[in-house]
């Protein structure tokens, strides 16, 4: 199996870079770090990049979208973790899109896809509930009321969840570990509260808190108490692109410490001289290598059947994760003293990657996760 990108798949890759690198530098952030109000993105910027297709990558053609796969929209994450790109691309395109391709009827999908697509609506997936991901423990209810749903409870960790058009909620429609149902909420609905939240990284997320919402009975996807499959569906479709993430971090931040060692001079000689900073270099060259394989295969196990590629995302996201965690702390320790400092951009890769570890699960929720199937 190759994990090499195509032709085609080089050409979408090198769009990607040319816009982002101009458009959406890691620069950006310190504009919008300092905005303590507001989405928390540059909707102009959103438009611009959903004007250039990729908001429709994983949406089919019929409603409105490209097509494409998992390992087309893995390679963009790659470069919006190259450049910290802030836009709600993997909340909404990704997974908020594959909960409703996965859960929605065709109606539905008719409905709500299109304007995901076009970038014209922005929605995210609101899951977890505690401080660590843990989707089996979703308390939110979702209580039948006549022919609609009442909803209750809370959700945190929603990405840019102040901001979005729709929210996807995931509830408890009944007694059984199982029975989950999503729930289409549009931006406004009486009863949701949110709270905009500022991550490590200076990016937004939001707590949400829903009290006695009453919904009609088309803002459920598809069948009561069967949405568990659906929403396991859409969070390795998360998982997986933020493993691409963390790789198109990994393989900047090296690129950076590579150039830094070759261009720093000690003792009238060129740090990357030193013996022990190349075997350094060369562990993490290697390390980088062995993630990337394993995003490359979870990304190609979800285009080939979704429902056997949990294992796969699962390695990959923790393989990935430990890479890039080992990338930030060599580049600071190899920059130096510099590295820390906040007039240096090492450490705004460090947070983001501190962020993704947490997101959709760390190593220590993925190794759970394979024990629990048995193994890989």
């Amino acid at each position: 199996m190759s994990y090499l990108p195509t032709q085609e798949q080089t050409m979408l890759r090198d769009s990607a870079r040319a816009f982002l690198s101009e458009q959406a530098p890691v620069a950006q952030l310190r504009t919008l770090r300092a905005q303590t109000t507001g989405d928390g993105f540059d909707r102009g910027l959103w438009q611009r990049f959903a004007g250039l297709g990729f908001t429709g990558m994983l949406v089919p053609e019929v409603h409105g979208g490209l097509g494409l796969g998992h390992a087309d929209a893995g390679l963009l994450m790659q470069e919006i973790g190259r450049h910290l790109s802030v836009l709600p691309f993997s909340a909404s395109a990704i997974v908020a899109a594959s909960a409703i391709r996965a859960a929605g009827s065709e109606a539905q999908c008719a409905a709500l896809l299109p304007a995901i697509a076009s970038g014209e609506r922005i929605a995210a997936l609101a899951v977890d509930e505690r401080s660590k991901h843990d989707p089996a423990q979703i308390a939110l209810t979702a209580r039948r009321d006549g022919e609609g749903w009442v909803l209750n409870g809370s959700k945190t960790f929603v990405e840019f969840g102040h901001a979005v058009d729709l929210l996807v909620v995931a509830a408890r429609t009944g007694r059984g570990a199982g029975d989950i149902g999503l729930f289409v909420l549009p931006r406004g609905t009486p009863g949701v509260q949110t709270e905009r939240v500022a991550m490590v990284d200076s990016q937004a997320s939001a707590r949400l808190q829903l009290q006695d919402v009453q919904l009609g009975a088309d803002a459920l996807l598809g069948a009561p108490d069967q949405g568990n499959a659906a929403l396991q569906a859409a969070l390795d479709a998360g998982r997986a692109a933020a493993a691409a993430e963390l790789l198109g971090i990994a393989d900047e931040v090296f690129a950076r410490t590579l150039a830094y060692l070759k261009e720093r001079r000690q003792f009238d000689r060129v740090i990357g001289e030193f013996q022990a900073l190349q075997h350094r270099a060369a562990v993490l060259m290697v390390d980088i290598e062995l993630a990337r394989a394993a995003v490359g295969q979870a990304l190609q196990a979800l285009d080939a059947d979704p429902a056997k590629a949990s294992a796969a995302v699962s390695v990959a996201k923790s393989r990935a994760g430990r890479s890039a965690t080992l990338a930030v702390q060599e580049g600071v320790q190899m920059h130096g003293g510099m590295g820390m400092t906040d007039e240096f951009e090492m450490g705004f890769f460090m947070k983001r990657v501190r962020v993704l570890q947490e997101r959709y699960g760390d190593a220590g929720f993925h190794a759970d996760r394979l024990a629990t199937m048995g193994g890989y």
